[in-house]
């Protein structure tokens, strides 16, 4: 049986280039290169279909190690929370004070690109505190 090597994560939404460079800034990921006889993703948008123009993104982890990240333009809006989302790590290895004030510095640059914080969710024994936040379109995800 063949294991799976890689896998790309894909967001539904509104606006695929906006939320895709929202996350680059998050995750500090990068846009790709523009397909081949193109010299701007501006102009490969310009070369389909006007249904199609502006209906997807990606982005990538520089290194390598961080899977794709895909956004696909739907119809319908976010109504319903999300049944799967990212957790991104900044407090790894951190407890207590150490670790909230990770989390909030954090969060506060995430809040000036255009992030909103929902709540904390405090340490309770078991679990550290994490921060439940949404993105630009309203897509929860939390900083771990």
């Amino acid at each position: 049986m063949a294991s799976v090597k890689q896998f790309q994560v894909t967001f539904d939404c509104a606006e695929p280039e906006r939320v895709a460079r929202f996350w680059c800034e998050v995750l500090g990921y990068a846009v790709p290169s523009p397909p081949k006889g193109f010299a701007t993703w501006g102009d490969f948008d310009r070369s389909l279909p006007p249904e199609r123009q502006g209906s997807a993104f990606a982005c990538i982890d520089p290194s390598g190690v961080g899977p794709r990240l895909f956004f696909q333009r739907v119809p319908e809006g976010k109504v319903v929370k999300n049944r799967l989302h990212l957790d991104v790590r900044v407090g790894t290895g951190l407890v207590g004070e150490e670790r909230l004030a990770a989390l909030e510095a954090e969060c506060a640059r995430l809040v000036a690109l255009g992030a909103v914080r929902v709540r904390l969710l405090g340490a309770d024994g078991v679990n550290e505190s994490c921060l439940l936040m949404q993105d630009i379109e309203g897509n929860e995800f939390c900083l771990d």
